[in-house]
């Protein structure tokens, strides 16, 4: 489905890819991993031919139709249903042909709109878009009422839709909350096509795609398998080399030294020229470079509190007086690991800023330890940093008080190199961003880290040093996260918005992920049912008129 042979491109002053070489078997799901920065998106714009190769080509067959998600839906005044069923371009040019078509094209025209499951085409846009998210009053609502991140979902389900021969998908689960994640793992797993998936979200690539391809230094490497058999098979190979670059080194030792010895003596002239052949024979390994990822610095508080730091009774908290959540009966305490679970506008970030202390209740009570200290980490404030800011600009503020080596020096243990440091916002990376903000939320050591989607910019590597500091960190935390291995490993507890309430959730994440595909099912069958005067648009089958019974 696609080969790219010997590809090179060069742009913005760097090189990307260097001969890089790989075939894609027709059908095959690919997780394509990297380095952030690596050239994972360039390598998307070289496949639709945004980019122009410097070397090499890329071939996919002529008539393959190749989709992406390259931006959000446009705010148009067509509704979302049909929206999506314009995706599926060929479904909606017959149906068009069908008004000025002359009588015996209809046959023709009819019976390729049945092959393409025209009919059932509303049902299955409608099933896309509830496992996505959208309810079923929202399937009748023009474009332009929903936000830019519901209409990048669009964008989504119109690919999922339009199921192209080649399906590029550069980091889907970004914009969407756990629940999304887990169906979009689920409608991976069975897409009937090729796809390309950019991901750095490690339970996606283990259980939707049957091979990584590893883009590092400009070459490509395809792995069977998910993302944990990625890593031994990567880490076998890792070692492998070694070894034999090791083993290579200590024959050139030896050949050197023979080389060195005898080259001079007539009686051992000849058996040094052999050396020396084989010397120049030695294809160099390349040294095996582990690259480093900067831990995250999350200081424990130094001195615990006394249980519980909140307590919460028949609590309520909303917005202009209308409730979002009501009736909250919850305790946290000291060393608690909540993984708070709910669809987009259940209320979880609404009980985030309440716990945080940036909004109040608007009924019952909160007891709160007087001494807490709050960290919390929003996925709004990398969009609302000063675009002219410079990672120093924003710790001078954080840390008045401080020299500017010691300002340096903590910006360097947030992974932030001295040229970064005087870098502006802008012109910094988004996993940047949250690294800085991250190490900033938590650099008070605090009791409470509040932590609302950390991960959205980082990668798979940057994630599991979050990991690593979130689980050496002796206070309480609070994640909502669409990352469910991050829930997994950091949490201990699950509580579920849902309903205007927020309730412990009985079971773990494989029970929660259940319970979201059955849901997901459940909903679908009111959208399908009230679909059918969409069909209006959909030509109904051709009937075969019955043959007459001999008698």
């Amino acid at each position: 489905m696609l080969q790219i042979d010997n590809l090179v491109f060069n742009g913005w002053g760097r090189k990307f890819f260097d001969r890089a070489s790989v075939l894609l078997p027709v059908g095959s799901k690919v997780g394509l991993i990297g380095r952030n920065g690596v050239g994972k998106s360039t390598l998307f714009r070289l496949i639709l031919g945004d980019l122009t190769p410097d070397g090499g080509e890329i071939i996919v067959p002529k008539a393959a139709r190749i989709g992406s998600v390259d931006q959000e839906h446009p705010a148009t005044p067509v509704s979302l249903i049909d929206t999506i069923l314009e995706a599926d371009i060929e479904r909606a040019q017959l149906s068009a042909k069908l008004e000025t078509a002359a009588p015996e094209q209809l046959a023709e025209i009819y019976q390729r709109l049945i092959e393409i499951g025209a009919d059932s085409a509303p049902a299955r846009a409608a099933e896309i878009l509830t496992g996505l998210g959208f309810s079923n009053a929202d399937l009748d609502r023009p474009m332009a009422e929903f936000s830019g991140g519901w209409r990048m979902r669009v964008a989504l389900a119109a690919a999922l839709f339009a199921e192209p021969d080649l399906l590029l998908l550069d980091e889907p689960t970004n914009y969407l909350d756990l629940e999304g994640a887990l169906w979009l793992e689920a409608r991976l797993k069975k897409y009937p096509h090729t796809a390309l998936i950019v991901s750095h979200d490690r339970e996606l690539l283990n259980n939707s795609v049957d091979a990584i391809l590893h883009l590092n230094e400009g070459k490509l490497d395809l792995y069977t398998g998910g993302y944990d058999d990625f890593e031994k098979r990567r880490g076998e190979k890792t070692r492998l080399l070694a070894a034999t670059r090791a083993k290579q080194d200590a024959e050139r030792a030896h050949l050197q030294k023979f080389i060195d010895r005898f080259r001079a003596k007539a009686s051992k002239a000849a058996q040094a020229q052999s050396r020396i052949k084989r010397l120049a024979k030695l294809e160099p390994i390349a040294e095996v470079i582990e690259q480093r990822v900067a831990p995250f610095t999350i200081p424990s508080p130094a001195r615990p509190l006394a249980p519980p730091l909140i307590q919460l009774e028949a609590a309520a908290v909303g917005y202009n007086g209308t409730p979002v959540l009501r009736n909250l009966n919850l305790r946290l305490d000291v060393d608690d690991r909540i993984g708070l679970l709910g669809v987009n506008g259940a209320g979880k970030s609404t009980f985030a800023k309440m716990v945080a202390g940036a909004l109040p209740l608007q009924a019952g009570g909160m007891k709160r330890e007087s001494r807490i200290q709050v960290g919390w980490f929003h996925q709004h404030q990398i969009e609302a940093l000063d675009p002219d800011d410079t990672p120093l600009d924003i710790i001078r503020r954080a840390l008045p008080d401080d020299g500017e080596s010691s300002r340096r020096s903590r910006l360097a243990q947030f992974g932030l190199s001295f040229d970064k440091q005087e870098t502006t916002v802008a012109n910094l990376s988004g996993g940047e961003r949250a690294r800085l903000l991250l190490n900033l939320v938590a650099m008070s050591a605090p009791h409470l880290l509040i932590l609302d989607e950390p991960t959205n910019h980082l990668d798979i590597e940057s994630r599991r040093a979050l990991l690593d500091a979130l689980n050496d960190y002796d206070g309480a935390v609070i994640l909502i996260t669409h990352d469910r291995s991050l829930i997994e490993l950091v949490t201990d507890r699950l509580w579920l918005a849902a309903d205007g309430q927020i309730k412990a959730f009985k079971g773990d994440m494989d029970d929660y992920a259940r319970f979201v595909l059955d849901r997901a099912k459940a909903a679908t069958r009111g959208p399908a049912q009230d679909m059918e005067h969409h069909t209006a648009s959909a030509p109904a089958p051709i009937k075969k008129k019955k043959k007459k019974k001999r008698i």
